[in-house]
C-alpha cells in the first residue's frame, strides 16, 4: 500500500555565524494512513527543520516529499497550495501561535476563508462543530485568545488544524509548554480524533515517555539523522543506539528508593 508520506534522503542546510550548518542530513521515513509516528530527539537536532521541508515552508537542499503518491518537492507556491489543505500543523507554543486581535472564531475560521470553502454560513456553522469537537463550548468563538488557559488555546490551534480535514497533521512539540496534567488531556485528544477521522501525526517531541503509549512507531532523531526506528514498546523495551538508552535512562523515577536501586 502507497503511504500517506514518504521522505526520502532530505538534506537541509542554513547560514549562521560559524558557516553552514546541515541541519537534517539523509532524513528517510514514511507515515502510513492513520498512523502515528513520534519523531523524538532533543532540542537543535532538526526536528522543526525537518517538519518545515515537509511542509514546504523552508526549501531543501536535496531529496524528496511525497504526499498520497504526489511529489511535492520542487513545486512552486502556487503549485503547493492545493495540497496544503491536506498537511496542516499544530504548533509549540499556544500563546504565540494565535492572533490575539482575531477572535477564536476568525482563528479556526482562517483556513476555509483562505481556500474559498462553503459559504460564510457554512463556515461559521465548521467553525462551531469544531469548537465543539475539540472540547471548547461555541458560545465562546467570540473570545479573544487571551481569555483563554495554554490548554485551551492549543485545543484552538487544534480545530483551525482540523478545518480543512487534513489527512497528516504535524504536531511541532504541542504539549512542552503545558503543565502535566494538560499534556495528557491534549494527548488524548489527539488519540480520539486520529480514532474518528482517521487521521495522521508526525508527533514531534523531545520527551520519549510522552509517545510510549500514543505512537505507534518511533523515529530517534540526532545531529540532524535518524540513528533509530521501529515500534514504540519495541524500542522503549530493547534501545539499540546509545543515544536512545541515554534519553531512557534519563528519564526520572518518581520513587526515590526505585531511583537509588
Amino acid at each position: 500500500m502507497t503511504p500517506l508520506l514518504s521522505v526520502k534522503d532530505l538534506h537541509s542546510s542554513y547560514v549562521s555565524s560559524r558557516g553552514r550548518v546541515q541541519a537534517v542530513r539523509g532524513v528517510s521515513f514514511e507515515i502510513a494512513r492513520g498512523e502515528t509516528l513520534a519523531l523524538v530527539g532533543e532540542s537543535g537536532c532538526g526536528k522543526t527543520t525537518l517538519a518545515r521541508c515537509i511542509l514546504g515552508l523552508q526549501k531543501a537542499d536535496s531529496g524528496e516529499v511525497t504526499l498520497n503518491g504526489t511529489r511535492l518537492s520542487g513545486l512552486s507556491r502556487r503549485a503547493m497550495r492545493p495540497y496544503r489543505a491536506d498537511m496542516q500543523c499544530v504548533f509549540q507554543d499556544p500563546y504565540s501561535s494565535l492572533n490575539p486581535r482575531r477572535r477564536v472564531e476568525h482563528l479556526i475560521r482562517e483556513p476555509l476563508d483562505v481556500h474559498g470553502v462553503g459559504t460564510p454560513q457554512e463556515r461559521r456553522k465548521r467553525v462551531l462543530e469544531l469548537m465543539e469537537r475539540v472540547g471548547l463550548r461555541p458560545d465562546w468563538a467570540s473570545r479573544f485568545p487571551h481569555e483563554f488557559s495554554g490548554g485551551q488555546r492549543q485545543r484552538i490551534g487544534i480545530a483551525r488544524a482540523l478545518a480543512l480535514n487534513p489527512k497528516l497533521i504535524i504536531c511541532d512539540e504541542p504539549v512542552s509548554a503545558l503543565d502535566v496534567s494538560v499534556q495528557a488531556q491534549i494527548v488524548n485528544l489527539l488519540y480520539q480524533l486520529q480514532r474518528d477521522l482517521g487521521v495522521s501525526y508526525l508527533f514531534i517531541t523531545h520527551d520519549l515517555t510522552l509517545v510510549e503509549n500514543f505512537a505507534d512507531r518511533v523515529a530517534l532523531m540526532y545531529l540532524g539523522q535518524i540513528v533509530e526506528t521501529g515500534p514504540a514498546q519495541e524500542v522503549w523495551r530493547n534501545p539499540q543506539h546509545a543515544f536512545t538508552k541515554t534519553l531512557i535512562e534519563a528519564i526520572p523515577i518518581p520513587d526515590p528508593r526505585l531511583r537509588r536501586a
